[in-house]
């Protein structure tokens, strides 16, 4: 079976300024996640150039995180299969994320960023087939979720319907903000995911996808609930920022990445 979604995500911001709010959010939550038992390792983040995207940064992450995980997956799954390796190839506003989990099953993420209010269709250009199997969903960052997913990847306590941000004046966000937002953006998430198991691939399937989603609404309402934190910060500074984390993460789970296992060895191409 395989599963195709696109998620449409509009925030109030612009393309600029998600660009630093997305940056900022992925070090925080990272260090949140992250002790000494369980949580991000960075083996790899280093510039890359190719002829689909451009120039853009590259990184490979594995991520520990076995505790998350559901119980009926952890009777199914061997232990090694849920740390999970992530490869990215960011050329902002085009991203591409490969997730390799264990044998056969995998994950990939195709972002692109607009300056919209998320209406723009095929925006990755998808034939016919591909568009017969895909289906869109609008996420609202002022609609937090409630599934087990979302206890897993934590929710943050933020009410947009009373937010103001001090730094920028934005807020609160109200039913039918994404129609007047000014400045607004939207990240077009694709998300397939394969997992041809006979018996329980369509449930693998419906809980990954499950945690994608979680992910990304959790994520992005921390874009936009913490833009006080980041509102201001230069690519410069935050790049600063990540080498010293990426250093944090690793010394915080006690490994180094020269000796550590790479469970999955299957690498996404980046057409």
């Amino acid at each position: 079976m395989v599963q195709v979604k696109e998620f449409r995500i509009v925030m109030p911001m612009s393309l600029e300024e998600y660009r630093v709010a997305q940056t900022f959010m992925v070090l925080k939550m990272q260090q949140q996640s992250t002790n000494e038992a369980e949580g991000v390792e960075v083996l790899e983040n280093k510039g890359f150039e190719d002829d689909v995207y451009g120039k853009g940064q590259y990184t490979s992450k594995l991520y520990r995180l076995q505790s998350k995980a559901p119980s009926w997956l952890t009777t199914l799954a061997p232990k090694d299969a849920l740390i999970m390796q992530e490869e990215s190839w960011n050329a902002y506003p085009r991203c591409k994320t490969g997730c390799p989990y264990f044998a056969k099953l995998s994950v990939t993420i195709e972002t692109i960023h607009l300056e919209d209010n998320g209406k723009s269709e095929n925006v990755h250009g998808l034939n016919k087939e591909q568009l017969a199997a895909r289906q869109v969903e609008f996420i609202d960052i002022t609609m937090p979720t409630t599934d087990y997913w979302s206890y897993a990847v934590g929710n943050g306590n933020f009410d947009f319907s009373t937010f103001k941000s001090e730094k920028t004046g934005r807020g609160p966000l109200l039913e039918g903000w994404q129609e007047n937002c000014n400045p607004v953006m939207t990240a077009y998430k694709l998300v397939i995911i394969k997992a041809p198991y006979w018996g329980f691939g369509g449930k693998l399937e419906q809980a990954l996808l499950a945690g994608e989603r979680a992910l990304f609404v959790e994520s992005h309402r921390n874009c936009f609930g913490w833009i006080d934190e980041w509102y201001g910060m230069t690519v410069e500074q935050l790049s600063e920022l990540e080498e010293q984390g990426d250093c944090l993460l690793n010394q915080t789970l006690k490994i180094m990445s020269q000796s550590s296992p790479i469970i999955a060895k299957h690498i996404y191409s980046k057409g």
